[in-house]
């Protein structure tokens, strides 16, 4: 059961993938376009509908409303630029992921904080 929980995790995540590509291709209609961008941009956003601090209630948007809204915006986009993007997706999915860019990422994450600290700590010889 744990491995069909994997996949399904993984064909949700490369659907979102897959409506973002639609989303920017001129060949989808103008409202599945419009539908597969809020879906897609929703599902990709830290913001939230209900935080996800607040216990139990914080992941219903996730696991309750997300489902059902990128099923229908899949059914939106024609199937064949669908399955395009879907494969474009899966490619995208099978790169392999830079760590010299993500540690790029994370030193300038630790220069801000290190400057933002520095920035607001009390000097102690006020």
């Amino acid at each position: 059961m744990w491995h069909r929980l994997k996949d399904w995790a993984r064909a949700v995540r490369r659907d979102v993938h897959a409506l973002w590509l639609a989303a920017r291709d001129p060949r989808t209609p103008w409202y599945a376009r419009a539908f597969a961008l809020a879906i897609a941009a929703y599902a990709l956003s830290p913001i939230d509908l209900i935080p996800d601090f607040v216990p139990v209630l914080g992941y219903l948007d996730e696991v309750i409303l997300l489902p059902p809204a990128i099923l229908l915006a899949v059914r939106l986009v024609p199937p064949e630029l669908m399955a395009e993007h879907r494969a474009a997706a899966a490619r995208a999915a099978a790169r392999p992921v830079s760590r010299a860019g993500a540690a790029v990422i994370v030193g300038l994450w630790l220069v801000a904080a290190t400057a933002l600290v520095w920035w607001f700590w009390p000097d102690p010889a006020r």
